[in-house]
């Protein structure tokens, strides 16, 4: 199930099978991406409506123009910038990627992950790989290869083993409109380091429900346990005094409450490492049995803006 295989990692994708992959962001669930039978199962087995698309992996820059067409110019200086790494654009496809993949649009989410061991893989496959995070749909997403056991114990028969994920939240994701970029996600590349290189970024404004592109519904990455974001943790806290409660903190919040656990992200304040920590985090709060989760919310700059978004859509009824 788990294992160091790249090998079998790649006899089980040519034969249209699924396996869990490492990235630096989260674990990801994946498959031929030009196989709408392999595409399926993605679907299946995490029970993901075909709405919502799917992010297709590269093995470089270079390989762009093999799924994509009529790139912008800034989108080229992006990937030629961030790749490898978690920045996913949104382009033109080409026509040989399944409509299944883009939930039916003429646009292609594309990535070059940074991980070692699922470059080594794409670069023994003839084809890219579509790969959603490794989780039942709507779930906390996986940051190691135990999470993924977890959730697919026997369903998944290679679980590629990459160790914990650097990043630790999803890539952020930019398209283009009229050639001009937007954001469509926020992820583990602060916009600001987007903006450096092309300039500003528009937001966009979803006003009809439409998903131009993954994790955009406002219910996702979310724990079992009924969990509330805050800005003040002790007023929330003591407003439940009779619930075993796990608090999921940025630093240290030092308050003496009975019933309640903390799970610390970073003791010295840094973003990054609260990133990375996120949902491992979560993982071991919605498992220990609270009766509530309460996590607190980021200063709203950098990183902290991509975290307290997967918080605000973990957190939504």
């Amino acid at each position: 199930m788990i294992t160091n295989s790249i090998e079998d990692a790649a006899v089980k994708l040519k034969n249209n099978e699924l396996i869990a992959i490492p990235t630096e962001t989260v674990y990801g669930l994946a498959a031929n991406a030009y196989s709408e039978l392999a595409v399926q199962k993605i679907f299946d087995l995490k029970k993901r409506p075909a709405y919502n698309p799917l992010i297709v992996h590269i093995k470089s820059s270079n390989q762009l123009n093999d799924v994509a067409k009529d790139i912008p110019e800034k989108a080229l200086k992006l990937a030629k910038h961030f790749w490898p790494g978690p920045l996913t654009l949104v382009l033109k496809k080409k026509n040989h990627i399944p409509d299944l993949v883009t939930a039916g649009k003429d646009t292609v989410a594309i990535r070059v992950p940074n991980h070692p061991i699922t470059l080594q893989l794409l670069d023994k496959l003839d084809f890219p790989l579509a790969a959603p995070s490794a989780n039942p749909f709507g779930s906390i997403s996986p940051t190691c290869a135990q999470h993924v056991l977890n959730y697919f114990s026997d369903k998944l028969e290679i679980i590629l083993d990459g160790g914990p994920c650097e990043k630790g939240i999803e890539s952020t994701i930019i398209g283009f409109e009229n050639n001009e970029p937007v954001l469509y996600r926020l992820g583990s590349t602060s916009t600001d380091e987007i903006e450096k290189l092309i300039g500003k970024v528009a937001f966009y404004k979803n006003k009809q429900n439409e998903i131009k592109a993954p994790g955009m519904l406002s219910r996702h990455y979310a724990p079992k346990t009924e969990t509330f974001l805050t800005n003040d943790v002790k007023a929330l806290t003591k407003s439940f005094p009779d619930k075993k409660i796990g608090l999921l903190l940025f630093q240290d919040n030092s308050f003496d409450t009975k019933n309640v656990f903390k799970e610390i992200l970073s003791s010295n304040g840094n973003m990054a490492e609260a990133a990375k920590n996120l949902y491992a985090a979560l993982h071991r709060l919605d498992e220990a049995g609270f009766d509530l989760i309460i996590a607190e919310k980021f200063p709203n700059e950098g990183l902290g803006k991509s975290i307290n978004d997967r918080l605000e859509r973990a957190t939504k009824k």
